[in-house]
């Protein structure tokens, strides 16, 4: 059952988070506005940041009531409908901040700061985001530190892009601009909003 449900929340973490990415990408094609991420953006998110904190999910130690739940009925497939809602929801959220992060940018600094401030704000969002995936209930309920894989991958993805943002060898590589600290801040702001 723990296996199960771990691959269920690593599945669930994975889909939507990328659904915020696709969504985003969608958004500014029909609006005709420049891309928001650099193709190297999506390489960083998608084998550094999403699969430290997966790992971590599929690290779940086992609820105390987790043999006084009901048995899953075998036949109902993982991708249900409401797990598709869920999904749908927590991607279409997470992408909500990053286009306010991206029209911040690209009001403030142009086509270089707007994709930016997205990817630095994606990529954040996701790293929180992992910690909505741990179960079914709040954070609180589960307990931050019940599984410390998770805090472990949070801090590894926030040191790696902290090394692209800050770096300036990584600046250039992955096409960054220089964020203010008040940017920096509000990047923050916006990624954490969705998980709280």
């Amino acid at each position: 059952r723990n296996v199960y449900a771990n691959i269920k929340n690593a599945i669930k973490f994975l889909l939507s988070g990328n659904m915020s990415g696709i969504l985003s990408v969608l958004y500014t094609s029909l609006f005709a506005l420049p891309v928001p991420f650099q193709p190297v953006h999506l390489l960083f998110i998608n084998l550094l940041t999403d699969s430290l904190p997966a790992i971590a999910i599929g690290m779940e130690p086992p609820r105390k009531d987790l043999l006084n739940q009901k048995p899953r009925d075998p036949k109902e497939p993982i991708m249900s409908k409401d797990f598709m809602l869920t999904l749908l929801v927590q991607g279409g959220l997470i992408g909500i901040f990053v286009m306010m992060a991206y029209h911040i940018g690209l009001s403030t600094g142009g086509a270089a700061l707007a994709s930016t401030m997205a990817f630095a704000t994606l990529t954040l969002a996701r790293l929180f985001h992992g910690f909505n995936c741990r179960g079914k209930e709040s954070i609180f309920k589960i307990g931050l530190t019940t599984n410390k894989w998770t805090i472990a991958a949070f801090f590894a993805g926030v040191v790696l892009l902290a090394i692209v943002l800050f770096v300036p060898v990584m600046e250039r590589l992955f096409e960054v601009a220089a964020l203010t600290t008040a940017q920096i801040g509000l990047v923050c702001l916006l990624a954490v909003a969705p998980t709280i």
